[in-house]
């Protein structure tokens, strides 16, 4: 199949692009510059690259045309935020093109009652992105439903793998907390510690865009939860963490006011915002209409994720890994 993957030299897509080319597709990379992709690989070589600024062209009302005129089979669209782009983008499609796949996000949720959080929970999300993401998937499913186009979403978890920083044990990027764990510092955490965070590995991810492709039928008119075979809690996680550097974690507990006066702002409205919601997702669904199979239990992925940037200098820690201990 010809299939047209905007937004496809990021995160997903250096796992995606070079899947899709492995099982015998055509592919186009729609992005905005000419960045490398994270994992180097040689199946880029015979990867068809088209330049374009999607937010631009969304003003302009062009860049549905654009994608129309590649005559794809498939489309899937890593970087669709809001309603109106998505819309525009179904619109121009319909007809055109034989399947839309859509990367959402689980902060289509709100705050979790019980877990795991099944595709069907109602869990009104709040903040601008979870609020779109929740909106772009309700319309797809409404427009497959009522004999449009055929479109799949799928909301993945916290994505990591080599490359970039994971969201850490804190549930935000602060790069010191790993040097804090790594040298077996009191580490300090908010509340109880006993919140949540659902991470899926960048090729998991990628794993089930591959399959909801290949299986169509089952796929349409669907969305499922793409995340780990497990989710990590803010203790667990900064005990692993520390585990791999051959320490014990020392944690102390404190106040979301405490924690807000001795976190800088932006790291503690990032620690909020994803342990506020504390996510435990099923993929019970995914595992049974697309046949998904995680090979990565989410401590594994961060694991990945932090030799490959201890290894390139990207992360200042007090230790070397040990993670076999």
């Amino acid at each position: 199949m010809r299939i047209v993957v905007i937004g496809g030299s990021g995160h997903i897509g250096s796992f995606l692009v070079p899947r899709l080319v492995r099982g015998g597709h055509e592919v186009i990379n729609v992005s905005r510059g000419n960045r490398a992709p994270y994992v180097e690989s040689p199946e880029w070589s015979q990867v068809h690259s088209v330049a374009a600024d999607r937010e631009q062209e969304d003003r302009d009302g062009t860049f549905g045309q654009r994608i129309a005129e590649l005559r794809a089979d498939v489309v899937i669209d890593l970087v669709c935020f809001t309603l109106e782009s998505a819309a525009a983008l179904v619109e121009r499609l319909r007809g055109e093109a034989g399947h839309l796949l859509h990367c959402g996000s689980i902060w289509r949720y709100g705050p979790s009652r019980k877990v795991p959080i099944p595709e069907e929970a109602d869990l009104p999300p709040y903040g601008e992105y979870g609020i779109q993401k929740d909106r772009i998937a309700r319309m797809l499913k409404e427009e497959t439903a009522n004999g449009g186009l055929a479109t799949t979403s799928l909301h993945p978890g916290h994505i990591v793998g080599p490359g970039w920083q994971p969201i850490g044990p804190l549930g935000n990027l602060d790069p010191d907390v790993w040097h804090t764990l790594s040298a077996g510092e009191l580490l300090t955490i908010p509340d109880s510690g006993t919140e949540l965070m659902h991470h899926v590995h960048a090729d998991d991810l990628a794993q089930a865009f591959d399959k909801a492709v290949e299986r169509r039928q089952e796929a349409a008119g669907e969305d499922f939860n793409i995340v780990a075979p497990t989710a990590l809690s803010v203790r667990g996680y900064a005990e692993i963490a520390a585990g791999w550097f051959g320490q014990a974690a020392r944690l102390n507990a404190v106040s979301w006011d405490e924690f807000r006066g001795s976190t800088p702002e932006e790291h503690a409205e990032a620690s909020w915002a994803h342990l506020h919601r504390s996510h435990c997702f099923s993929i019970r669904k995914a595992e049974r209409l697309l046949g998904y199979q995680p090979r990565y239990e989410p401590d594994a992925a961060v694991l990945e994720s932090i030799q490959w940037l201890v290894a390139n200098g990207k992360l200042r820690v007090a230790g070397g890994l040990r993670p076999s201990n």
